[in-house]
């Protein structure tokens, strides 16, 4: 099952395209891989998808529902059941790591919100973090909580802007394998774009090559890497 289906989109912006009809299709279930050179659209792609902009043209569904239909919001971000993860965090600096996770649940009226902050805490090792402000915090605590926050309100599609860009590698890996564990758990749709490629491929299900607004190729990971464009072979493996 396509649990999200991009379908013609076109998006510019200060009199540039920026996505030029493109179409591209997210496997439920799967963790799909987003790559392509700096300013190709993939950031613009991970924001039509969550509601935070609005396309020009075409349409996007997800579960088969239309969400968005050129220059309109049929259904606004905080009810697409989605969490996003951005490049910066966007961490809220005057709240503590526990408010900043508990901040969706809050807004909710969850009643269970404290047993699901520690839970979290617990699950990703920062509780001792719990009091802290995102000042306080080494890059990948903040990682962690940024991630957090977007898994504790359990959505159906987790979408990752290059998390983990900032960090060594080695702590990059291990929080991509414990986030990939998560999600293997869960069950749930995982959108990233991530700038070491490598890794990427080795921790996705499919890949999606995008190049000057347009999708060049899609699909299982080992087709992608067995594709003939010329592109895509001088790209993933430079």
């Amino acid at each position: 099952m396509t649990k999200v289906l991009v379908e013609n989109i076109a998006y510019s912006k200060e009199g540039r395209d920026i996505l030029k009809n493109l179409y591209a299709t997210f496997p439920s279930g799967g963790v799909t891989s987003i790559l392509g050179p700096t300013g190709c659209g993939k950031t613009t792609l991970l924001r039509l998808i969550a509601g935070l902009e609005v396309p020009h043209s075409g349409q996007i569904l997800i579960d088969g529902k239309l969400v968005t239909q050129s220059n309109k919001i049929l259904i606004p971000p905080n009810k697409r059941n989605l969490g996003f993860v951005f490049q910066d965090l966007a961490l809220w600096p005057h709240f503590t790591v526990y408010k900043n996770i508990a901040f969706g649940l809050e807004e909710r009226k969850d009643k269970m919100t404290r047993d699901k902050v520690m839970q979290m805490l617990e699950e990703f090792g920062i509780t001792d973090q719990a009091k802290k402000f995102p000042h306080e915090l080494s890059g990948g605590q903040k990682q962690l909580v940024a991630i957090a926050r977007s898994l504790i309100l359990n959505p159906s599609i987790l979408i990752l802007d290059e998390p983990v860009s900032n960090l060594d590698t080695q702590l990059e890996i291990k929080i991509i394998e414990h986030l990939k564990k998560i999600q293997a758990e869960k069950k749930f749709t995982m959108l990233w774009v991530m700038h070491n490629h490598k890794l990427a491929i080795d921790h996705c299900d499919f890949v999606m090559v995008i190049n000057n607004g347009k999708v060049e190729e899609q699909g299982t990971k080992e087709n992608v890497l067995k594709t003939n464009n010329q592109f895509i072979n001088q790209f993933i493996h430079y």
